[in-house]
């Protein structure tokens, strides 16, 4: 990931606002850089880079000879900007894969530009020839993007809510800070003293709706049949190709692996294609947990199926109540289910950098919106209504959202039946891992015995007293904590973000069922594999 940070009509010296840009720092640990904008007053562009594609010139914002007007400041990877490349017969000055944005805005202009790029990505293009700022976002907000705009149009744009927190304006009323909604882009008009005027927000990307991107893809027209067989064989192809196309980086490669069966497909085509492709290292692959949990052990079988270099990151229930805090800032959300399920990422993301040279990783992240894998969704009604979140590379999710209800929803007693048998048969994982019951990752992290979240409440139990809980509702009018884990986790959030809990505007909550507690090992419909 990078960190990109951006204003525009500032209404205060850029030398006192640019210390905001800082507070991402982390999102760039390989270089910084901070530029005004020629002849535009008060606008400033910040960057922090992780160094992904073209070390040498991959540093932002991207100017080139060709077009001396636009500057780019982007976030993520365009993975068919070579394809386009070749496609448009573009001159590309650098081997960065964003330089793509530059010539499809020149060429076809913004709309046509967002909606051909295939890939993950937030991006500020401003047009200082046409006095234009442009925003935008993929279709699945993979990547992160924040905005802050005043009455009096001063544009602050961020890849992370706290670079926007302590920004100062003239204006008397205050300024929200809302996440920039995914698969749209926005357009601006540039005032000469560098403020701006919203004139467009448009939708270029629908995940129900083939991508724009396909004609130019390198898997051909899918099938208009239903047919279970074709269809098996056109989910294998497009997961095959989606995780292909994320193999461009220059940076080694590694993979999450939990156990499960997303992230054990994932690493197993990743292991299968770069032999392929003849990558030079072996697929370094990394499971979280404590000795005994389900994900190690099952995590453990994958690697050793498919061969990869695979890494055990062991951690006690003090470690992961140590890292809430840490956890709770970098997430800026005090949700119960996010906030437990991300200790356990924030960890092993931690020993990767730390102990490791993998710098690209690969998950199993999206599948089970898409798919209907979390256990709740065998009460789904009507089944239609259930697949309202996004495997997040657009071609997939798309196809797999247009086949007919009756082949998504679970099937006798499994979830995310139509993909496990879709890959049957074909020894990639072992089969029980492939039939494999869903867990939840907060859950699976520790025993059948303890789960993680018990701990966690075992623990705040001392944290918070009784009183604080009786006053929680005036304490914390909105999103009223019901518990003393809820409790705490509002404490250090406000701490950190005091006055902005709408950013959260309710906590997750299984849907279609009686839940009183997001993890699925407190559902009446919860049934452990008898292995564990």
């Amino acid at each position: 990931m990078c960190g990109i940070w951006a204003l525009f009509g500032s209404d205060e010296c850029l030398s006192v606002q640019c210390t905001s840009a800082m507070k991402i720092a982390h999102r760039g640990p390989d270089a910084f850089r901070f530029e005004n904008v020629n002849g535009f007053t008060n606008c400033c562009f910040g960057f922090h880079r992780l160094a992904i594609v073209d070390q040498l010139y991959g540093m932002q914002p991207l100017r080139i000879k060709k077009f001396p007007f636009l500057w780019l400041c982007y976030n993520g990877e365009i993975y068919n900007h070579h394809t386009l490349g070749e496609k448009f017969n573009f001159d590309y000055q650098t081997k960065v894969d964003g330089e793509v944005l530059l010539h499809l805005y020149d060429r076809f202009g913004i709309q046509k530009m967002a909606s051909l790029l295939d890939g993950v990505f937030a991006f500020v293009l401003l047009d200082t020839a046409n006095r234009k700022v442009y925003l935008g976002r993929d279709t699945y907000g993979v990547r992160p993007l924040f905005k802050f705009l005043t009455d009096n149009g001063f544009l602050a744009v961020c890849s992370e809510a706290k670079g926007l927190t302590n920004l100062t304006h003239a204006m008397d009323t205050p300024a929200n800070i809302i996440p920039f909604l995914p698969g749209h882009f926005e357009v601006f008009d540039l005032k000469q003293d560098g403020k701006v005027r919203s004139i467009k927000m448009e939708q270029f990307h629908c995940c129900t709706k083939e991508p724009v991107h396909a004609i130019y893809d390198t898997v051909e027209r899918l099938p208009t049949s239903f047919e279970e067989e074709r269809v098996k064989r056109t989910i294998r192809t497009l997961f095959d190709n989606a995780v292909r196309k994320r193999l461009m980086a220059n940076r080694r490669i590694g993979c999450l692996l939990s156990g499960g069966l997303d992230s054990s497909l994932v690493a197993a085509t990743l292991v299968k294609l770069a032999k392929e492709e003849e990558v030079e290292y072996p697929i370094q692959t990394f499971s979280i947990g404590s000795e005994d949990s389900p994900d190690i052990i099952a995590a453990r079988k994958v690697a050793d199926h498919i061969g990869s270099e695979h890494y055990e990151v062991n951690f006690t229930a003090e470690e992961g109540i140590q890292a809430v805090e840490d956890v709770i800032f970098h997430l800026e959300t005090y949700d119960i289910t996010t906030v437990r399920a991300s200790v356990g990422m924030y960890l092993v993301s931690k020993y990767i950098k730390e102990k490791s040279d993998s710098v690209v990783i690969f998950s199993g992240e999206g599948s089970d919106e898409l798919t209907q894998g979390y256990i709740y969704f065998h009460k789904a009604s009507p089944p239609e209504t259930s697949h309202c979140l996004p495997f997040l590379d657009h071609r997939f999710t798309a196809y797999y959202l247009s086949l007919p209800e009756e082949m998504r929803v679970p099937k006798n007693g499994v979830e995310k039946h139509l993909l496990r048998d879709s890959f049957k048969g074909l020894n990639l994982i072992p089969d029980e891992i492939l039939w494999r019951r869903k867990e939840a990752f907060s859950d699976g992290m520790m025993s059948e015995k303890k789960s993680w979240y018990t701990c966690l409440q075992d623990h705040l139990e001392s944290m918070v007293n009784d009183d604080q809980m009786e006053k929680a509702c005036k304490t914390f009018p909105h999103n009223p904590p019901r518990t003393k884990e809820s409790y705490y986790f509002r404490q250090v959030f406000e701490k950190h973000y005091p006055g902005r809990a709408k950013w959260l505007p309710h906590y997750w909550m299984p849907r279609w069922i009686n839940a009183t507690d997001p993890s699925a090992r407190t559902l009446c419909i919860y049934k452990p594999d008898k292995d564990q």
